[in-house]
């Protein structure tokens, strides 16, 4: 299966690499946000993510992100939004909510978690970085850039690992799903010459 497609974008933004120097993504990201103030706010994430208030009220109202703390999200919230915000163009949110819960349980427990969401983050955007620089990516190359990126890991419990790497798997190809949904409706758009 060859994957490779191009994102111009930061995982879960709207905002265009280029925009970055460097192009970073994951925790370098993270850590130019979080520069100047420990927390975000909601104007903020809709600037950065494209989410409505509305749409992350409900999420909190569902128990798929965790309360913001003074109108304050930190830098795990919000890495924690933009993973469910990359995936729900093509997958379903109670999945996307069963599949984080399946890597750290509750989200207002931090002692069931194991891995840091900012780090869960990093960890994608850098195998999705991994898997750009390849001519032809496949599920080979996929497992292989999980086990190169998350080779520092260090198990909290057992069997962690595999749990992470598991959703990693999930989390990479959903994402490429939806970026390959997006190619194909541009293409759409521009056959007929215009959005349908």
């Amino acid at each position: 299966m060859n994957l490779q497609i191009k994102d111009d974008f930061i995982p879960g933004t709207r905002l265009l690499r280029s925009d970055y120097a460097g192009n970073v993504t994951g925790i370098e990201f993270l850590e130019k946000i979080f520069f100047i103030s420990d927390g975000v706010m909601l104007n903020q994430i809709r600037e950065i993510s494209g989410i409505d208030g509305s749409t992350l009220q409900n999420w909190t109202k569902r128990g798929w992100v965790e309360n913001s703390k003074c109108k304050k999200y930190n830098i795990n919230q919000l890495a924690h939004i933009l993973i469910i915000n990359m995936l729900r163009s093509c997958m379903q949110l109670d999945k996307i909510a069963g599949l984080i819960q399946y890597i750290n349980g509750r989200v207002d427990d931090r002692s069931d978690d194991i891995i840091a969401d900012s780090i869960l983050y990093d960890y994608i955007c850098k195998i999705l970085d991994h898997l750009m620089t390849y001519e032809v990516c496949s599920l080979g190359s996929l497992k292989q850039a999980i086990v190169t990126v998350t080779e520092g890991y260090e198990e909290k419990i057992p069997g962690a690992k595999l749990r992470l790497t598991n959703a990693l798997e999930i989390i990479v190809i959903a994402y490429y799903a939806s970026l390959i949904k997006k190619h194909a409706d541009s293409m759409i758009d521009n056959l007929f010459g215009r959005s349908i």
